[in-house]
This record gives C-alpha cells, structure tokens and sequence, in this order.
C-alpha cells in the first residue's frame, strides 16, 4: 500500500510591520491643528491637518500598516507627514505581526528619526549575529539590542529567540528562508547592524564593520553608547530613580572602628600652604558668566597651551617577538594612561572676544585652532544642552568636547581600554580646572554629551572618534562659585 500523503499546512501569514504611538504621548485636534500631548502637560504643535486626518491619526494609538502610509490619497499623504514628525521625535514604535492584534515583535526606536528598513537580501548572503549584539529580559519580553543599532527589538515569541541564537554560526540566506526566521524580520535586523552580511574569507570580527570597529571590545562599545546620550532612548540624568526605594547614602562613609590617628594638628597654617594647594582649595564649578566681559583669544591661546599642547614628542619600538611595530608617543601638560594621549579638545564657542562665533578643532600639535563648517542649529543644540546639562542661566562662552580616539588605546590594552580612556579625562578635567582657577577664568564639568550630535557635526562615526566629556569655560560672574 502506498503511504498516505503529508498534509501541507497552511502557509504562515507574511509578517506585517505596523506604526503605533508611544505610550509617553497622546494626539489632540483642536483649531486645525493636530498637538502632541505628554503627560507633564507638555504640548508641541505638530501643524495643521485636515479633518478627515483627525480619524486614521487616533488609530495610530493601535497601529497603523507601516507600507499604508506611502498611498497617494490626500489623507494617507497627511499620515505620512505626522507619522514622519513623530519619529523625528523619537514617539513612535513599530509593532511586527501576522495578525492584526497580537506582536510578535515591538521595533523601539533608539535614535531620533529611525525608521524600519529592509536591507536587500539575496540566497546566497550569509548572515551572522553581531558580536555587539545581546538579549537580556525586560518585564515578561526578551530585548535584542546592540549598542551600534538605532532601535532595538522587544520579542515577545520565544520561538523567534531560539531561532536568531543560531545565527551565532553564519548561516546562508537560502537555509534561513526553509527554517529561520522571516526574511522580513532578518533584513530589519541586518540594516540595524545586528546581524550582517559575512563576505569573503574573513575571520568574523574581522568581517563586521571597519577596521576601527575591529579594536572595541564588546563592554567598551556598549558602554560608551549607553552611559551618554545620543544612541538610546533610556532615562538619563539627575531622575533620582531609587529615592522611594533606599535612602541616599552619606556623602562622607562612616570611618572603621579602630583606634584613629588624628591627622589635623600636623597641618600646617592656611597661609603657608603651597602656591599648588590654594590652588586646590580655591577651585569651583563655575555655572554662570559675564557676557559683557567675555573670555579673550589670547586668554584662550594661554589656557590651551598650558592644559593641552604637545611637548614633545618621540616614537620606540615594541617588541612583540616575532614584530616591532613602530608606536609614535607624545608629551603633553597631564598624564595619560601609556602616554597614549587620545583625547582631542573641540570648542563650540558662543562669545569669545577676537574669535568668531563656531566650531573649532584644537591642533595640539601646532598649536592653533582650525574652523570646522557646522550648521547653526547643530552648534546651537551643544551649546542649549551644555547649558541644560549644567542648569546654568545662559550657555557658556564656551563648551569644550573632550574626544578620543579611540583605537589610539584599543590598539595596546585589552578589556581596560574604555576605562584607562575616562580615568585621563578626568585628569584632564582637573587639569583645566586648576588653570582656569590660576587665570581667574571659570570652569565647569558637564556630565554628559550627545555622541550622535558630535557625529553629525563632524562627520566621524561614532567609534571612531567620540566625545567622553565636556568642559564650559569663560569669565565668570563674582557670585559664580558653586561647588
């Protein structure tokens, strides 16, 4: 007897990628105007719109079909101007489904401005996961991200998650189309940067991105992304996240038992410390400046050579056994880890007295200051979040961007790299302070800095050469001092 034939199933329904409002915002209508609502009470004007709009806009609270919004009716034209805006805005996520209710997938935007591409796959590609790329849980979802991504992926089908953990061994396109996950889903993730395409008889480290990328380690990269904004979409900043779960702890630790050695009477008298301890003793934050008596050019030329200029220079050779490269080393006013000396100054200045207002790179090596062509809104927005940063009343004279390059240190050191580079600016920091503080200029650090800003304005990817830190300078007001 002949067997019975195998039921075919039927054929899964294509994934769909969909549009929905962000949970942190709501639409209102009122005057011609379609207005984003947040629930601080905060409203932005998103521009006049028909009526006939006011009703596919409220769907977006569901989703909307993302390939919908690209119809040439008057109303699908409208959509697809809002939705374009509130991406812009970084309010929208984009559900994955089969079916009209259920996600199997939530695409969460970690940029401003993305929006879901498919990169163009063929058979024979071979894709394999980024080496960036990790799932961790959050609430009942699993999250696959990578800090080289603009938007990160919220699973909530565990079959999709044991199905992209095999993508850790390279897998041809033509395979993943009989048993993987939807292509649709593998060419989004591939444009994300998490998975890519292996070309070649490279080694996979090797294969993925540049040869810049090729010197990061995978807590490096990641942590550079995440601990500063610009690459995610996570709270950031004085939130006081914990204060209704633990007490703040003390600012000075309670000291060991024992029996102390009291350290106070070997002082020595205030006015005869050192010229270096006043110095210390003397230094503040300074958040506030005088416009009507900016910072000079020459004040600024002095306080660059003192803090930033190279010394010297030299090159030795490593002995590596069977090589010796050659490594070029410099000298310059504070230390560095290896005497690396990664750390670029770029100044955004806003009045500076015999300067032009703009963007200027500092050549440590020559000394001089070299315009770099930036819009007027890009300089605008590091000088307003510097100022915002600081809660200072107006922005600084002047914003100093620490950046490093990066594989100046990845080249040498293995596992510390990201740290050895924050521990020199920090030296760095209390080195501008210190000379700010002796030229009776005001200083003050910032916490935090736009990689992505720094990326557009000069045109160098974010791994290559990024900021670490940021520094205001110029004169400050005579009720400056705060901390």
């Amino acid at each position: 007897m002949r067997a019975p034939a195998a039921k075919r199933g039927r054929p899964a329904r294509p994934q769909t990628v969909f549009v929905r409002l962000s949970d942190r915002v709501a639409l209102g209508y009122a005057n011609g105007r379609i207005i984003a609502q947040f629930e601080d009470g905060y409203e932005v004007s998103l521009g006049a719109f028909s009526a006939a709009a006011t009703q596919p806009a409220s769907a977006l609270r569901t989703g909307l079909p993302l390939a919908a919004l690209g119809a040439r009716a008057k109303t699908a034209a409208e959509i697809d101007r809002l939705v374009r805006q509130l991406a812009a805005m970084g309010l929208v996520e984009y559900p994955v489904r089969r079916s009209p209710t259920k996600d199997e997938i939530v695409i969460e935007p970690q940029m401003a401005g993305y929006w879901p591409q498919a990169a163009p796959l063929r058979n024979a590609d071979v894709l394999a996961l980024s080496r960036f790329a990790y799932l961790r849980r959050r609430g009942d979802d699993m999250v696959l991200e990578s800090p080289r991504a603009a938007a990160l992926f919220r699973i909530r089908d565990h079959k999709i998650t044991a199905a992209l953990a095999r993508l850790a061994t390279p897998q041809p396109v033509g395979e993943l189309r009989k048993r993987g996950p939807a292509i649709a889903l593998l060419a989004l993730l591939v444009d994300c940067g998490i998975l890519f395409k292996l070309e070649g008889d490279a080694s996979l480290r090797a294969a993925e991105g540049d040869r810049e990328l090729v010197l990061w380690d995978f807590h490096d990269l990641l942590f550079h992304a995440r601990s500063t904004p610009g690459r995610h979409a996570n709270p950031l900043g004085g939130l006081y996240p914990y204060a209704g779960v633990t007490p703040a702890p003390p600012a000075v630790r309670r000291r060991w038992p024992g029996k102390k050695i009291d350290l106070r009477e070997l002082l020595r008298a205030p006015a005869q410390a050192s010229p270096a301890a006043r110095l210390l003793h003397e230094r503040h934050s300074t958040r506030s400046f005088d416009d009507h008596r900016p910072i000079t050019l020459a004040e600024l030329a002095q306080f660059l050579d003192t803090t930033a200029h190279v010394v010297s220079t030299w090159q030795s050779q490593v002995d590596l056994g069977d090589a010796r490269p050659t490594v070029a080393y410099a000298t310059r006013p504070y230390p560095s880890a290896g005497a690396a000396y990664e750390l670029e100054l770029y100044l955004a200045v806003e009045k500076c007295d015999g300067l032009a207002r703009g963007f200027y790179h500092y050549d440590a090596g020559g000394h001089a200051l070299v315009p770099i062509g930036v819009g007027t809104q890009e300089l605008a927005a590091l000088l307003t979040e510097a100022r915002l940063s600081m809660d200072a009343p107006a922005a600084p004279q002047i914003v100093i961007t620490i950046a490093a390059r990066f594989g100046r240190v990845s080249w040498k050191y293995s596992s510390l790299a990201y740290a050895l580079i924050l521990k020199n600016v920090g030296v760095l920091i209390q080195t501008l302070y210190l000379m700010a503080t002796d030229m009776g200029l005001g200083g003050c650090a910032i916490g935090s800095t736009n990689i992505d800003l720094f990326a557009k304005m000069t045109g160098i990817e974010f791994h290559i050469e990024g900021p670490v830190g940021q520094f205001a300078l110029g004169r400050g007001t005579r009720s400056a001092a705060s901390d």
